[in-house]
């Protein structure tokens, strides 16, 4: 197998999401390439000359930008471990569809309530944000994970995590720390019971608490940040 090198920062949800996947598909023979967003250092600027944003995956010397494109490149080169995907092409492009809603509206709509907006338009950013989450509230229902979708021969693919599983990964921790930090709630568990209880027993998977950052990190991240890092990691 080729060097695999992936360069990010912890406290990135959107690095997270490929250890997670690395480490599902067995891959644990990698270097992690922990970057200084602020400071950008010369392997950031030589694999992502363009975007100088992580994560970057990098295959032999390869590189791979984008953390979604980069989810499939994991999922089609390891192809022997679990599939993230379905196999399907409709369950498949509404698993692509559902990620870049996740991380277009949901993400960006989470982060920008909690950095840019004050008084009344954060309230009712917040209440666009949480018309957002209510679409995923609907997803996840009756179902133990998001999972790989509905491929019929695959028995039990909602009971073991999928690609959206990795894209969402962000919402358990990552909010939780910004409804603390920002004094507002995204996710009421009444209101929210399938995605809250979602994301109770996804942390809780022992490959997940692994990869996991510590809730200090988040806090110290989210404290001192700027709102410009956001544009840092994609």
């Amino acid at each position: 197998m080729a060097e695999v090198k992936l360069i990010g920062a912890k406290y990135s949800p959107f690095c997270f999401r490929l250890e997670l996947a690395l480490k599902l598909k067995g891959i644990h023979e990698y270097e992690y390439l922990e970057q200084d967003l602020i400071n950008k250092g010369p392997i950031l600027l030589h694999y992502n000359p363009v975007h100088k944003k992580v994560p970057v995956l990098v295959h032999g010397e390869n590189p791979i930008i984008e953390s979604l494109a980069i989810l499939e490149y994991i999922d089609e080169t390891w192809p022997s471990a679990p599939s993230l995907l379905p196999k399907h092409p409709y369950p498949r492009s509404q698993a692509r569809f559902w990620a870049k809603f996740a991380d277009e509206k949901c993400a960006a709509g989470a982060w920008d309530t909690y950095w840019r907006l004050k008084g009344e338009k954060k309230d009712k950013a917040i209440e666009v944000a949480i018309e957002r989450f209510e679409h995923l509230e609907k997803l996840i229902q009756g179902k133990k994970f998001f999972g790989t979708g509905g491929d019929d021969e695959e028995e039990g693919r909602e009971e073991r995590i999928g690609y959206l599983d990795l894209v969402l990964g962000w919402i358990p921790l990552w909010v939780e720390v910004m409804e603390e930090i920002g004094e507002m709630k995204l996710l009421d568990p009444q209101k929210f019971p399938g995605l809250c209880r979602w994301g109770r027993e996804f942390v809780e998977v022992p490959v997940i608490k692994e990869c996991l950052p510590s809730r200090e990190t988040l806090v110290q991240y989210f404290t001192i940040a700027t709102p410009m890092m956001r544009a840092h990691f994609t």
